[in-house]
């Protein structure tokens, strides 16, 4: 590969001719964590890293904790200085394996077994968290991860891994323009939890009668979903007949569901059946605008299909009658989960049926236009709420690209 001019091969990759490369054993002093067992790690009020939750909890920065062990757990534990990095030393799969996060807070804290703890001598930390983080850092890391069931990876294997270095002032401005970054993306996802509340609260009373939009009067009544809608049942052709697949009627499974991430409507599957694949199985064909709803293990995910389906028998659908609004019952129904669930049954899993559905009762407004003002009340909360998504993704994706052009040094702050 060429390389331009002002930038070098190194055992890091092509940086600019003033960073250099080097090994983490050169940047400072690996130690591990001592053991913090689950019932000790809310032990007190110390606060503890589980090396699990370097997965699950932690990006990049520690900012806050999740588990705290009391005075005598931590005579025992290994204390963190300020700018370590903690690397998970277990893991399930080779490319994740030695996930890193700085722990910059001047608090008392410890880092429990399974984590490798690299103390460096005078590298940014905060620049660490983010370069060792990197997909050329993480290739590296995965190539050195032993095992197959579980995956661990050792002090002796992270210090080989080859770090690009710029300058301390380079290093602080990097770090920066990232940590602003993070913090823009965290102030977003604050307001969406907050607008999520709302959207909940203003459910519970819209949806239950207790607060009228204005304009309406009319009484509220009683009804069963059997007497507000029709119910179908889903069904799966024979794997062995190649004629039952791949046809024109998208066929959902609750994958599909999964993948809408709570957002309200479904236009396409990821698998399909033919006519004779309806024909041949259980499956009945879905209206368009219907209500399809998981009931067997998981209970009471819904979507509005936008374009006739079939699904499979992990669902029974909801083809509402012209008594109540679609968008309407799709918000009714799914602050009833908890109703849906207990009403489920079984030994291998929790299913629930038709008769037990269609006795549900539902406490509904008698006019439809009332049903559909509630519902495009919630629908414009649902709106802004997949907007401010779409920026996170949008501002997410600019993070990335910034952390493959500054940590590499294409693009340069200084």
């Amino acid at each position: 590969m060429e390389v331009k001019p002002g930038y070098k091969q190194t055992e890091a990759g092509i940086i600019p001719e003033d960073w250099h490369a080097e090994r983490l054993a050169d940047i400072g002093r690996f130690s591990k964590g001592l053991g913090i067992k689950k019932d000790e790690s809310l032990s007190g009020t110390i606060p503890c890293i589980r090396y699990g939750e370097i997965y699950t909890h932690h990006n990049y920065i520690i900012k806050r904790f999740n588990s705290f062990i009391s005075s005598d757990v931590a005579k025992t534990s290994q204390k963190l200085n300020i700018g370590d990095i903690l690397f998970a030393g277990s893991g399930e799969t080779k490319e994740e394996i030695g996930k890193a996060v700085a722990f910059t807070q001047q608090v008392e804290a410890y880092a429990g077994g399974d984590i490798v703890i690299l103390t460096p001598k005078s590298t940014n930390s905060t620049y660490l968290g983010y370069a060792l983080n990197s997909p050329s850092v993480i290739r590296q890391k995965a190539s050195k991860g032993q095992g197959d069931a579980v995956v661990h990876i050792t002090p002796h294997s992270l210090g080989e891994v080859v770090l690009p270095i710029p300058s301390q002032s380079e290093q602080s401005a990097i770090a920066m323009a990232l940590s602003d970054m993070d913090a823009l993306l965290e102030s977003l996802n604050s307001l969406i939890a907050k607008k999520r509340a709302i959207k909940q609260a203003t459910m519970q009373q819209l949806l239950s009668g207790k607060t009228r939009l204005p304009g309406h009067k009319g009484k509220w009544h009683t009804k069963q979903l059997g007497e507000l809608s029709e119910i179908r049942s889903g069904g799966t052709p024979s794997t062995n007949d190649k004629r039952a697949w791949s046809g024109e009627i998208p066929w959902c499974t609750p994958t599909d569901i999964t993948a809408l991430n709570g957002k309200k409507y479904l236009s396409q599957t990821s698998r399909s059946i033919t006519k004779h694949g309806l024909r041949t199985s259980s499956a009945e064909l879905i209206p368009k605008k219907s209500i399809i709803m998981t009931t067997r293990a998981t209970i009471g995910e819904c979507a509005i299909n936008l374009v006739p389906m079939a699904t499979n028998q992990g669902f029974k659908n909801i083809i509402p009658s012209n008594q109540i609004d679609t968008e309407f019952l799709y918000y009714l129904i799914s602050i009833h989960k908890q109703k849906l669930t207990c009403l489920a049954s079984g030994s291998t899993f929790l299913e629930i049926g038709k008769k037990q559905l269609r006795q549900i009762t539902l406490f509904i407004p008698s006019s439809k236009e009332e049903q559909a003002d509630i519902a495009n009340t919630i629908g414009d909360m649902d709106s802004e709420i997949e907007a401010l998504n779409r920026h996170i993704e949008n501002k997410t994706f600019i993070k990335q690209a910034m952390m493959q052009e500054l940590l590499t040094g294409r693009t340069r702050l200084i």
